[in-house]
């Protein structure tokens, strides 16, 4: 049995109980050992799924967590998994693993047919490796922008002349071929973007900044033409 199948499977289980499951019942339903489900349980818990309970004792849906099933048609739900594909591929790691995550709640409320018929979706973003330089420092710049941090960087420009910046960043962007960030450059006083993948350096000094009207991401995607 697939993973996936096993974690619908464990959720699907405690929907509408009101007494706790014990991890034994599931395990010898699934065919999988103790520790298997206490695994799954966890990764669940952690994603995000509202599971209460322990080991020995038994688990149980939290109340009034419960939600009815999703209406999606069957190409938004393609879309969902399409999304999430890319996202794997192309993004950092922690916003790969909060799609997939979010991917996995959806699906777990999801009626049988439409749940599978997400699942055999054809359409693909695969990876192999090559696209490691292009989300290099994804995740760095990702969390900087969320918690408004400054950023400093070394920078190569397109003739490789390599300069260190002080960013204030403020947005992610794919251009299929390559991620920037933009933001607030100190250095030159004024907006700029930067590919991720010329970036060999990138530290968070420690430094917040503000979302001004002169310099904030408004300023900045009416700066670009994007108003």
């Amino acid at each position: 049995m697939r993973r996936a199948d096993r974690l619908f499977l464990i959720i699907h289980a405690l929907r509408g109980r009101r007494t706790a499951l014990p991890a034994r019942d599931v395990a010898a339903t699934l065919g999988v050992s103790l520790r298997t489900i206490y695994r799954d349980v966890a990764d669940l818990q952690r994603s995000g799924v509202p599971i209460e309970g322990e080991a020995g004792v038994g688990y149980v849906l939290r109340k009034g967590s419960d939600i009815p099933p999703l209406m999606f048609t069957a190409e938004e739900l393609e879309a969902l998994v399409a999304g999430t594909r890319f996202v794997q591929a192309f993004a950092g790691q922690r916003l790969s693993r909060s799609a997939d995550a979010a991917l996995l709640k959806i699906q777990a409320v999801l009626p049988e047919a439409l749940r599978e018929r997400s699942e055999r979706s054809r359409v693909f973003a695969p990876d192999f490796g090559q696209h490691a330089s292009l989300k290099a420092h994804f995740d760095s710049v990702h969390a900087a922008i969320v918690a408004q941090q400054v950023l400093a960087i070394c920078y190569a420009d397109e003739s490789g002349q390599v300069s260190r910046r002080e960013v204030e960043p403020l947005a992610l962007s794919f251009w299929g071929g390559a991620w920037t960030f933009g933001g607030w450059c100190r250095l030159r006083q004024g907006f700029r973007s930067f590919r991720l993948d010329r970036i060999s350096d990138c530290q968070v000094p420690g430094e917040t900044f503000a979302d001004t009207p002169e310099r904030g991401f408004k300023a900045y995607w009416k700066a670009i033409g994007a108003d």
